[in-house]
């Protein structure tokens, strides 16, 4: 079962006053929206390059290039969801601007994560809210190493259908726009360029955010590994190709600073993140959740959310 806990929010309360510098690391990243237009539009290149090659080949550069990339995009997503592109009082340019990095990952999610993920920060861990904890079947099936493995392996598939099991939410106008363009740009570039191009964009999604080193980061953001200790930063290399979403304790404790201005506030106040327990391999932690019989989906704190609960 589940651990049931309630948040602490002590060192919120006291960074203005300790570190007011911090706040000055709040605001839009000039530089994101042009790192993810970058991205995206070698993605296009790569759609390009692989139209002719051999399937074997298609599939090789699917799983060693294009699930990095893709799974990269989905971190630029979450990147944009907290109005970094362009800053709270342009809201509605993140949305758009998400819609648009959402092109080269084949799977229309953008306008849905940004609903559920605020939620995930509001109410972390919320029972019935945060859909970022596994349902109760999930948690008591994959439990041996063999069902853990597949759980991995398929992540995107859950991660897809949990809220609406968890939490389900009317569809919203513009969730409904960024499925028709996804699926108007998918059927374009399949008229263009034929299967190759939407087999590695499709793929490249499911590859990267399954059983791939990237995606440790799933795992290691708020799975007990330690007792008493629900969210854990990673401060390896791979945070060079996920946004820095690595200094997750970090993101937690200041969702409106972009992931390139959070190795800054580890600095600042080194004082109340030096001593946490964090990891050093993504790939170690997808090893361990597997190997280790005492972890499972289980192995996270949900809380009772009491009071007025207002969801985006």
């Amino acid at each position: 079962m589940y651990i049931y806990s309630y948040q602490s929010n002590v060192w919120k309360h006291e960074w203005e006053t300790k570190y007011p510098e911090i706040k000055s690391l709040m605001g839009p990243d000039p530089r994101l929206k042009w790192i993810i237009c970058t991205m995206v539009a070698v993605q296009f290149l790569a759609f390009y390059l692989v139209k002719d090659l051999p399937w074997k080949w298609v599939m090789f550069w699917t799983y060693v290039f294009g699930s990095c990339i893709n799974h990269s995009m989905t971190l630029a997503i979450h990147e944009i969801s907290h109005n970094t592109a362009f800053g709270n009082n342009r809201a509605r340019w993140n949305r758009w601007f998400a819609i648009f990095a959402n092109l080269p990952i084949g799977l229309p999610y953008s306008a849905s994560f940004k609903r559920y993920h605020l939620d995930h920060h509001r109410y972390l861990g919320g029972d019935g809210v945060d859909v970022d904890i596994p349902t109760d079947f999930e948690g008591w099936f994959f439990c041996t190493r063999l069902r853990k493995l597949f759980w991995i392996m398929f992540q995107p598939l859950f991660y897809a259908i949990r809220p609406l099991c968890i939490n389900p939410k009317p569809i919203s106008q513009l969730e409904l726009i960024n499925v028709a363009i996804q699926l108007a740009f998918n059927a374009l570039l399949y008229w263009a360029w034929g299967a190759k191009p939407v087999v590695y964009m499709m793929m490249g999604s499911m590859l990267g955010m399954g059983l791939h080193p990237i995606s440790g980061h799933f795992i290691a953001e708020h799975y007990m590994f330690l007792k008493g200790h629900e969210t854990y930063s990673y401060y390896g290399s791979l945070n060079l190709l996920t946004f820095n979403v690595g200094y997750h304790n970090e993101h937690h404790d200041f969702p409106s600073i972009p992931g390139r201005r959070l190795p800054m506030v580890k600095e600042i106040a080194a004082e109340y993140y030096t001593g946490l327990p964090c990891y050093t391999s993504w790939v170690k932690v997808l090893y361990d959740f597997i190997m280790d019989d005492d972890l499972s989906p289980y192995s996270r704190v949900k809380r009772r959310l009491t009071g007025d609960v207002k969801q985006e």
